[in-house]
Order: structure tokens, then C-alpha cells, then sequence
């Protein structure tokens, strides 16, 4: 299997397959792709699989996109303008990221729910409760917003986030919420109550531009119903 990232703002990645390859994603990820590559659609993991997917941003049913002579390849693109991130995961190797980060992976990897480990992140880290964890091996690909930045956190290194930014990290990073000190930094600085703390081993991927960030920006600009 190989693959080719395309476009700057709103990128696409092609994959190629040979024969009795096969990637998967949710239902209604596919741009365009060739003859020779078939569908099938389904709930992988069963239905408590399903819907464990759900909560975390995916949809109930996957689709497993296969090739079935030659070589072929089939197409995927962003939702919203951002950046392709593939990972190459070990067997047993794990990524965390947002809800909805999961874009496509290559058949052997996993997709699963996965729950905050302090209560704090999972009722204001902007992501709610559940989030997703993706496991190889494999190759993955994650669909993030705005630009990507990554650091490498050293063991015990910090670094305080707005929360919406972070969009990915190693299981190994301590994720957890605090709230902003000082009455006049909450009221006046316009961050918000709340401030993300990470804490290292491990790598995180922040974004420059959060969903929800984008929405309250268009929120003004939307047609307003009369009466």
C-alpha cells in the first residue's frame, strides 16, 4: 500500500492498493476512487462496537473499500480546511485524538472509544467524555483543523493549552484541566474559564484552528429566520 497527500488548505490523500488490500472508514468518507475498488459496508466490532464509535464522533457503519484486481486507489478528503496526519502504528501502539479526528486506516488497526482519565479533562477539555483511540498495527490517517504543530514532551515537561487546541497525543501524556487563576484574567483575558494541562512523556499534535472556534467565528454570518 502507498499514498500521496495532495493540496495545502484542503488537502486529499490518495491510497493506493494492490490486490487484496483494503482500507476502511466511516460511511460517506469516500471522494472518488477507481473501478476496481470495491465496497463493503458494515458494522465492524458489532453493534456494541457501533456504538461505542458513535460517542466517539463515527458514524455506526464502516466501509471497507478493497481491491480486487490489479492495482487500484481510492480517494479521501478533509471536511473542513486542515492537514492529513499519518501515523504508523506498531502492533499494540496506540494514538489519542479529538472526536471525528479518525479519517481512514489501513485493515489490522483499530478504532475505539476512549474515555478521559480525570474528570476534569472529560467535563471541560472541549471534547466531552469520550474521545478516540486508534491501534495498530497499521497506517492511519487523521484529519485535523487549521495548522498542525507538534511538540515532543520530555518526562515531566508541561505545557498549558486552551483545550480546543489539542487535537492528538501519545496515551503516555498526562492530559488535565485547571481553572484559570485570577478574577481579572477570567473575566478580562477572554480565554475562557478553563486551561489545559499537558504533561509529558510523549508527543502532542495542537491545531491552530479548533472546530468550534471556526463555528462561533461564522455564527454571525449565518441566515437569520424572520419572525
Amino acid at each position: 500500500m502507498e499514498y500521496q497527500i495532495r493540496g495545502t488548505v484542503m488537502q486529499s490523500v490518495e491510497i493506493t492498493l494492490n490486490e487484496g488490500e483494503s482500507v476502511y472508514t466511516e460511511s460517506g468518507g469516500m471522494a472518488w476512487m477507481t473501478e476496481n475498488i470495491e465496497m463493503r459496508t458494515g458494522m465492524k466490532g458489532g453493534l456494541l462496537g457501533g456504538l461505542q464509535r458513535m460517542v466517539s464522533g463515527e458514524s455506526l457503519f464502516m466501509t471497507d473499500y478493497v481491491c480486487t484486481a490489479g492495482q487500484g486507489y481510492v480517494t479521501f478528503t478533509l471536511e473542513v480546511p486542515g492537514k492529513i496526519i499519518p501515523m504508523e502504528l506498531a502492533a499494540g501502539q496506540s494514538i489519542i485524538c479529538q472526536r471525528d479526528a479518525f479519517m481512514v486506516a489501513q485493515a489490522g488497526t483499530t478504532l475505539e472509544m476512549h474515555m478521559h482519565k480525570r474528570l476534569g479533562a472529560a467535563l471541560f477539555g472541549g471534547e466531552g467524555i469520550f474521545l478516540q483511540k486508534v491501534t495498530g498495527p497499521g497506517l492511519a490517517f487523521m484529519e485535523l483543523s487549521g495548522e498542525i504543530i507538534e511538540y515532543n514532551l520530555e518526562p515531566g515537561q508541561g505545557l498549558k493549552v486552551e483545550p480546543g487546541h489539542v487535537a492528538m497525543m501519545d496515551p503516555t501524556v498526562d492530559f488535565d484541566i485547571s481553572l484559570v487563576k485570577g478574577i481579572r484574567n477570567i473575566l478580562l483575558a477572554g480565554e475562557g474559564l478553563f486551561l489545559g494541562h499537558l504533561r509529558g512523556p510523549g508527543r502532542v499534535w495542537l491545531q491552530s484552528m479548533p472546530i468550534s472556534s471556526l463555528a462561533l467565528k461564522l455564527i454571525p454570518f449565518l441566515p437569520k429566520s424572520k419572525g
